[in-house]
């Protein structure tokens, strides 16, 4: 989703209740491509998406904000 309110992109954030939630950047950023945390690949769940990591493969929910947030 793209937008300068983050008001409005919590609320989206919130009401979608997805694993992977990308706000002002590309899609892949949410798997941790370009962007920061670790690259994680993507399993079946619920809402058909979610990240794992190599050391529990349980699902987590990952919130990416690009550009807005950046502290460099």
């Amino acid at each position: 989703m793209h937008s300068q309110n983050v008001s409005r992109l919590n609320l989206a954030a919130r009401t979608l209740q997805t694993s992977i939630f990308v706000k002002n950047g590309p899609s892949y950023a949410g798997i941790g491509v370009g962007g920061e945390g670790f690259t994680t690949f993507t399993i079946a769940t619920p809402t058909g998406e979610g990240t794992t990591s190599a050391r529990t493969f349980a699902r987590s929910r990952r919130c990416v904000l690009t550009n807005g947030f950046s502290i460099r």
